[in-house]
C-alpha cells in the first residue's frame, strides 16, 4: 500500500520518523448515471445559474458569500497568506487521559508505520503511552490542511486519528433531551438482566454491513439473470412506541434466553468484481 504522507513524529527532542498508512476503507459501491435508452454514462458539466451556460474550468473562481447572493472572490494568493507550512511533522503539543477527551471528537484513524532509524524510539513512545494510559494531542498538516489529531498505541503499533476541533462539535444543549421521569426499581432490575443476557465476548467477524451485503446480491443477481431482479422481500412490521415498559422488558428477557449463537459472515459477492454497476 502507498503512504499518504511520510514525516516524523516530534515531542520535545525526540523525532521519530513514520509513515500514514489508512486504517479504514470505504466499502460503497459506486454507481453511474447513464441514459435510460443506450445506457450511455452520463457526464458532470459545470454550469452557470444565471444563464445555464457551460463555465470552463479558466472561468471559475472561489468566492465566499457572506450574504444572501453576495460574494467576496478570494485568489490564490489569498489562500497563499493564510497557507499553514506543512513541515512535516506531527507535532505533539501535550499528553492527555483519553477519558477526558469526547469521544465525539475522534473520526478517521491512520497507521503509523515506523521508518528507518525509528524503531527505538517508536516502541519507547508506543510503550509509554501504554504504561502512562495516556494518549498524545498534536497537530498536522496533511495535504495542505491543518489537522487536530491523536496519537494512540494500538496493539503493537501507534495510531494517528483525526479529530474534529472542539466548535465543530453541535452543542447538546440544541437538541431535545428526554422528560425526566421516575425509574422504578423493579425496571432498572429487568433492564440490567436483559443487558446481561445479551452480552457476549467482542468478535468483530460478527458485525457487517447487511444493505451492503443485501445490495451485492442484488446486483449479482441482475447480472444473472440479465437486468432482471427479484421480487422484494416482505415488509416487517415496525414495533409502536413502548407503552408497559415492564411487559416489554419481560418480553424481551423470554426472548434472549438461552445461548444466542453467533451470526457467520456472510460471503462476499461477485458484485465486488465488476468494476461498473449499471
Amino acid at each position: 500500500m502507498r503512504a499518504l504522507w511520510k514525516g516524523t513524529i516530534s515531542f520535545g527532542l525526540v523525532n521519530i520518523p513514520v509513515s500514514l498508512f489508512p486504517a479504514t476503507r470505504s466499502e460503497e459501491l459506486k454507481f453511474h448515471l447513464l441514459r435510460r435508452s443506450d445506457l450511455s454514462p452520463i457526464s458532470y458539466k459545470r454550469v452557470a445559474e444565471a444563464d445555464g451556460k457551460e463555465v470552463p474550468w479558466d472561468q471559475i473562481v472561489k468566492g465566499y458569500e457572506y450574504e444572501k447572493g453576495e460574494y467576496v472572490v478570494l485568489k490564490e494568493e489569498d489562500f497563499a497568506r493564510v497557507d499553514v507550512e506543512a513541515t512535516q511533522t506531527v507535532d505533539i503539543i501535550n499528553f492527555v487521559e483519553i477519558d477526558e477527551v469526547d469521544p465525539l471528537l475522534f473520526y478517521k484513524p491512520y497507521y503509523l508505520e515506523v521508518q528507518k532509524g525509528g524503531d527505538k524510539a517508536y516502541a519507547l513512545l508506543r510503550d509509554s503511552l501504554v504504561e502512562s494510559r495516556k494518549i498524545a494531542i498534536a497537530k498536522v498538516v496533511i495535504r495542505a490542511r491543518q489537522h487536530l489529531a491523536a496519537v494512540k498505541p494500538q496493539k503493537k503499533g501507534l495510531i494517528l486519528e483525526l479529530m474534529h476541533f472542539p466548535e465543530e462539535l453541535v452543542d447538546t444543549s440544541e437538541f431535545k433531551a428526554p422528560v425526566a421521569k421516575s425509574i422504578r426499581k423493579n425496571e432498572m432490575q429487568m433492564a440490567k438482566r436483559l443487558i446481561q443476557g445479551m452480552s457476549s465476548k467482542w468478535e468483530p467477524s460478527q458485525y457487517g454491513d447487511e444493505y451492503h451485503e443485501a445490495l451485492e446480491k442484488l446486483i449479482e443477481q441482475k447480472i444473472e439473470s440479465g437486468g432482471k431482479a427479484a421480487p422484494p422481500p416482505a415488509k416487517k412490521k415496525r414495533p409502536t412506541n413502548v407503552v408497559d415498559l415492564m411487559s416489554v422488558l419481560q418480553k424481551s428477557l423470554r426472548e434472549t434466553a438461552g445461548e444466542k449463537k453467533p451470526e457467520k459472515p456472510a460471503k462476499k459477492s461477485r458484485a465486488k468484481k465488476h468494476k461498473k454497476a449499471a
